[in-house]
């Protein structure tokens, strides 16, 4: 029987997100102090796995990191069979494999949100030992109730339409507050409904500028000269959905090599006109209700700062049940968080999926209730 110590592999990949230096720190301290691993970090995610660029995780590394955003590994969003190397894109995803044997690991634990999810699959599907762990502020990763980095963004998010109420009430405007989520609309739905947003705008919903005039000037009616618009950046008109939606069914039906790259051009043609669009929508909705409109977008704000409590949280727990299934010799899944339980999924029945926001989620209907409208 080997009784060796196992040597374990981590990566923080994508995005930043609040927590992830309290999983590494949940991982690393479990894996060193209970079981008496070698933990070897691997800085700014699959390019430094492929450049071998390393650190030892030991205890003084770790402490004080508990309350720190961002990832004391760095990150990138490098894919491994499509990494930037001297002005080409190669598949590098061997070389990863020779570093992952080279430094002898037992298992690489990779922390990041739907891409990469996808990135490690590639990596496992090589024979490599995987365990993943979801994070991501969109909320979007398949299978999981909740990612580590969602409960922060939103707190941040609520706490801006917040302040955002008083300029909006003194000076009589429509304020246009963009939420990040460029597929998903969790954070914008959350923080809309937390901050009481009149008007909540997100990519699963598409949406007409009529009616979201029409109850902005229902509320100057009643009296209410202001409204707050809490916009998903992945937001989109009907007429911008209906186009979409047909390119990508003849992407689909598309034969050829050269017909697909014409549509995906048209694409990412249609996706680069949508730069600005909340400024868009401030113009419009200016001319339709002859109040004065104003964009604040959020961005990487929502990425930065002290985690929450609840994102430490999670973060340690995933981190720590991480290091238990190395324990058991279990790889190739994903840890999932379903209820008060902590799950390890098949990485494959996570790959290529996106949680969305379900049309009859309840904090759809509650936003109904309460009068929001939802641009439909």
């Amino acid at each position: 029987m080997n009784n060796k110590p196992k040597c374990v592999g981590v990566l923080t990949a994508g995005g930043d997100s609040p927590g992830l230096n309290a999983a590494l720190r949940g991982l690393g301290k479990t894996a060193m102090g209970v079981y008496g691993m070698q933990v070897i970090g691997f800085r700014d995610g699959f390019r430094g796995l492929m450049e071998n660029r390393t650190v030892h995780l030991e205890d003084a590394t770790l402490s004080g990191i508990l309350t720190t955003g961002g990832t004391i590994l760095g990150t990138s969003r490098d894919k491994p069979n499509r990494m930037p190397i001297g002005g080409k894109l190669m598949d590098m995803t061997d070389v990863m494999v020779d570093t992952y044997h080279k430094h002898l690991l037992d298992v690489l634990v990779c922390m990041g949100g739907g891409g990469t999810q996808k990135n490690a699959f590639l990596l496992a599907k090589k024979g490599l030992n995987i365990i993943t762990l979801p994070k991501t502020i969109d909320n979007d990763v398949a299978m999981t109730d909740v990612t580590f980095g969602f409960d922060t963004a939103l707190g941040i998010a609520t706490d801006a339409i917040d302040r955002l109420h008083s300029t909006a009430h003194s000076h009589h405007r429509i304020i246009i507050v963009e939420v990040m989520g460029h597929n998903a609309g969790w954070l914008a739905l959350g923080a809309g409904i937390a901050g009481g947003a009149d008007v909540i705008l997100i990519p699963e919903i598409p949406y007409q500028v009529e009616i979201i005039a029409e109850a902005i000037r229902k509320r100057s009616r009643e009296g209410k000269n202001f409204s707050i618009v809490a916009v998903s950046e992945g937001a989109m008109s009907c007429e911008e959905y209906r186009i979409r939606k047909a390119l990508e069914e003849k992407l689909a039906a598309a034969g050829s090599k050269s017909a697909k790259k014409e549509i995906e051009s048209k694409l990412q043609e249609l996706e680069t006109q949508r730069t600005g669009h909340a400024f868009v929508l401030a113009q419009q909705l200016e001319m339709m209700t002859n109040l004065e409109a104003r964009v604040t977008i959020l961005g990487y704000l929502q990425r930065g700062g002290t985690p929450s409590a609840a994102d430490r949280l999670l973060a340690t727990r995933l981190g720590t049940a991480a290091v238990e299934l190395i324990q058991q010799g279990v790889s190739g899944v994903m840890l999932a968080v379903r209820g008060d339980r902590v799950e390890p999924i098949p990485l494959e029945e996570v790959v290529g999926k996106r949680k969305l926001v379900p049309l009859d989620h309840p904090w759809v209907q509650s936003a109904r209730n309460v009068g929001v409208c939802l641009g439909d």
